[in-house]
């Protein structure tokens, strides 16, 4: 080692008997005997190490040092004589001659236990977010994150794509959340914007003759927090392939990410190669979501015919799903709140009955379906001990709903999700178009710049609702990775593409202006993903929350507390820009 110490405090081992050593660290604890005889846990980076202090003197010149202060320590390593086998160091203790405080910790008291600084609420945690961090627990997800990262780079270099870094200040760009604008000093009343994601720049490159991209590349969105997203920054993997289609992506991702999802996981299994395709249509009707969890093995039924007539309300001239699950013998608290989790998520109440040990169809609303007993148990071929579960409503309402269920039930019902494995799919054949729900117009269903599937034939002779695109999303274990796309590199096809959502070529060529004249000088066909950095991070390390693996997270309110950001600026700073606060009315 260097840095004025001889060692870590994670190295020394009974071979080091004898030596004179210094080690350096945080005063983690004291466990005082008696007047001369302590024992001081000294922790670093690496681990800890035992110093046993046994002079009246020592123990005096440590009475006014608070934990958390940093000390460097030089003394004698020597066997214990009471080993502890939990930790590296537990067969030496370091019996010092000199111990120096290097920073000292002023409080006290501190906002929570190191150790335990997971059980602290959020906010503390994210306000002392430079404590957190000393806890091992915590800092060994940042040390995963490096680790993985520095794998990704590794095995997309070894696949021949060269890293190359994109602008951060750049032009605003529709791709779907609001953008986080910087203002110009030199052009008054012009702005920046943070890029969403690199989307333009690398199918420029592409453009440009370079044949694979790729870079951990920083994204930045004014959106809300999620469990699974974080607010105002996110990191992704991003690529691109000239000369190449969706298959081509596929193969590389398929490649790249089992090994470092089954080395550094929770879970020691992925997916092999190829993973599972399954179109957009099919995973809605089959499993209630695009982004399906395929270590649940519940499926989705269409019983809508099945449940006319049965006199229940909610199920009258609506689409009706039912999932089944065998041997579920849930109790009825479990049920209800299965039951109130899935209208909470999903916004829509779901409904419920299951066949006893007599063969009578029971509870939820059993009383129903009497008179359509044996019709009902044959259409869906239940046995004593089974479960079925209901949502209804307009189609893609019922279906939603049915996701949200199918997922709880899976977590619930024993036997029905395998949960030691990775389960990657690919989600395909994505529609190009869809009608908002605000607008009420047509609008692109994801992103505007994907090849139609037909290519021009299908913009000028098809209904725009029933064109797919060569779109795809990468779904792991229920959690969306990425999304991807063979790039529309036509400009005559993107101009009709955009056409149909009411812009035209003037339009086109205002809002895209680089990509646009680029393809117009010979672009090849190429396409691409971006699987998200801190989701795959946080599915390999087992965490529920995003914010445990992103070393300075932003709350759910995107502010960070630590630094006191977003803040007020001064009013020159401002005039420098050409910006006037309007305070709103009240």
């Amino acid at each position: 080692m260097t840095q004025s110490r001889t060692h870590n405090c994670s190295q020394l081992r009974i071979d080091n008997v004898g030596e004179k050593v210094t080690i350096v660290g945080w005063y983690d604890n004291m466990r005082k005997v008696s007047k001369n005889l302590g024992f001081l846990i000294l922790r670093d980076f690496y681990g800890i190490t035992q110093v046993v202090v046994e002079t009246e003197e020592m123990m005096n010149s440590l009475a006014g040092i608070n934990n958390e202060s940093t000390l460097s320590v030089t003394g004698t390593v020597r066997e214990r004589s009471n080993k502890n086998g939990n930790i590296p160091t537990g067969d030496i203790e370091v019996v010092p001659e000199s111990i120096e405080v290097l920073g000292k910790c002023i409080y006290n008291e501190l906002p929570f236990e190191i150790n335990r600084s997971k059980e602290a609420d959020e906010a503390v945690r994210l306000k002392y977010r430079y404590l957190d961090l000393r806890n091992p627990e915590v800092r060994d997800k940042i040390v995963l994150r490096s680790r993985i990262v520095s794998e990704l780079r590794n095995s997309m270099t070894s696949h021949d794509f060269l890293e190359i870094t994109t602008p951060i200040l750049t032009c605003s760009s529709p791709e779907g959340a609001r953008d986080y604008l910087v203002p110009s000093r030199n052009h008054p009343g012009k702005f920046y914007a943070l890029p969403q994601a690199p989307q333009q720049f690398k199918q420029i490159l592409m453009t440009s003759g370079f044949d694979r991209y790729f870079q951990i590349a920083p994204c930045f969105r004014d959106e809300d927090a999620r469990a699974d997203r974080s607010p105002g920054e996110f990191y992704q993997l991003d690529m691109e392939m000239a000369f190449a289609g969706q298959e081509d992506v596929f193969a590389v991702m398929e490649d790249v990410l089992p090994p470092i999802f089954a080395k550094y996981g929770v879970y020691h299994s992925a997916s092999k190669a190829p993973f599972k395709r399954i179109s957009y249509t099919d995973a809605m009707e089959t499993y209630g979501s695009d982004k399906p969890d395929l270590r649940i093995d519940l499926t989705l039924t269409d019983v809508s015919d099945l449940m006319q007539g049965t006199g229940f309300g909610p199920f009258d001239g609506q689409t009706v799903e039912a999932i089944v699950v065998s041997d579920f013998n849930a109790t009825r608290k479990v049920i209800d709140k299965i039951a109130a989790d899935t209208e909470v998520i999903s916004g829509n109440k779901s409904y419920w009955f299951k066949i006893d040990e007599n063969g009578e169809i029971v509870g939820g609303i059993a009383k129903f379906l009497q008179d359509k007993k044996d019709e009902v148990i044959k259409a869906l071929d239940l046995k004593n001990g089974y479960f079925v579960g209901l949502t209804s409503g307009k189609k893609s309402d019922a279906l939603k709903t049915a996701g949200v269920l199918r997922k709880l039930l899976g977590a619930a019902a024993e036997g029905h999700m395998k949960k030691d494995c990775y389960e990657f799919c690919w989600i395909v054949d994505f529609p190009m178009y869809e009608i908002g729900e605000e607008s009420g117009q047509l609008e692109f269903c994801h992103n505007p710049f994907s090849m139609p599937q037909g290519g021009m034939k299908a913009l000028e002779e098809e209904d725009p609702l029933k064109i797919l695109a060569y779109q795809y999303d990468l779904v792991c274990n229920g959690v969306e990775l990425s999304s991807g796309a063979v790039r529309n590199h036509d400009p005559e096809i993107m101009v009709r593409a955009f056409s149909l959502v009411g812009l035209g070529e003037e339009d086109v060529k205002a809002k895209f202006p680089a990509m646009y004249n680029a393809f117009c000088y010979g672009a090849p066909p190429h396409a691409g993903i971006a699987p998200g950095v801190d989701r795959m991070v946080m599915l390999i390390a087992g965490e529920e929350s995003i914010r445990e693996i992103i070393p300075f997270p932003m709350n759910k309110m995107a502010m960070d507390v630590m630094m006191g950001a977003p803040s007020a600026v001064d009013k020159k700073q401002l005039d420098d820009v050409h910006i006037a606060i309007v305070e709103p009315e009240e």
